[in-house]
């Protein structure tokens, strides 16, 4: 459909592993779901504790719908011998929020620049081919701020467009928060807007 909101995209359910080896070089694949930025750099500073002996903790993720949001790190390698097979992997499959970790055990032979692209590209893939890909869902969480006369119009609107309810709070004035898609935000904005004495606000 012309004008359709795309508000779907593909990530993976939870945290997955792959292996290579070549030449006594171990690569250990890592992929994670996440979300945030924050959640990446705990992840990749605990990672680094738990393989401390490792050479090399290269990475990348992808964040977001449109996936905007990314970064490609070679810790140490060779430049776009890392960090850039491992986000070519993700783009391969449509992933995001999703981060990959390649732990690099050195096994004393130097692989070349073709060789490391190839051994952070299969370890990549090999933990992707085993994660489980789900399809998210976009939004945005509004704060709904009612008078209780507004109670039963703002209840039955929320009813209608099937969306949850977190946070509420019945008294004098009431209020409470909800997750709305994006292809569902302009007919939430507008049936909200024109009940009286209810106003909204993008959390």
């Amino acid at each position: 459909m012309e004008g359709e909101i795309k508000d779907t995209y593909r990530s993976i359910a939870g945290k997955s592993e792959g292996l290579f080896k070549d030449n006594g070089s171990r690569f250990i694949a890592l992929a994670y779901p996440v979300e945030t930025e924050e959640e990446i750099k705990e992840i990749v500073m605990g990672l680094k504790k738990e393989y401390h002996d490792a050479r090399h903790h290269c990475y990348a993720y992808r964040l977001g719908l449109k996936g905007d949001k990314f970064r490609a790190n070679d810790d140490g390698e060779p430049s776009g011998s890392a960090g850039r097979p491992i986000l070519g992997q993700i783009d391969s499959l449509g992933l995001s929020d999703i981060l990959v970790v390649v732990v690099r055990y050195f096994g004393g032979i130097k692989l070349g620049i073709p060789g490391l692209i190839r051994a952070y590209k299969t370890s990549t893939s090999d933990a992707l081919q085993s994660a489980t890909t789900i399809e998210k869902i976009a939004g945005k969480i509004f704060r709904i701020e009612f008078s209780y006369e507004a109670m039963n119009p703002v209840m039955k609107a929320l009813k209608d467009l099937s969306l949850p309810q977190s946070k509420q709070s019945f008294g004098m004035e009431c209020s409470l928060e909800t997750r709305v898609r994006l292809s569902s935000e302009d007919d939430f904005k507008k049936r909200l807007q024109d009940i009286k004495g209810c106003t909204i606000s993008e959390i």
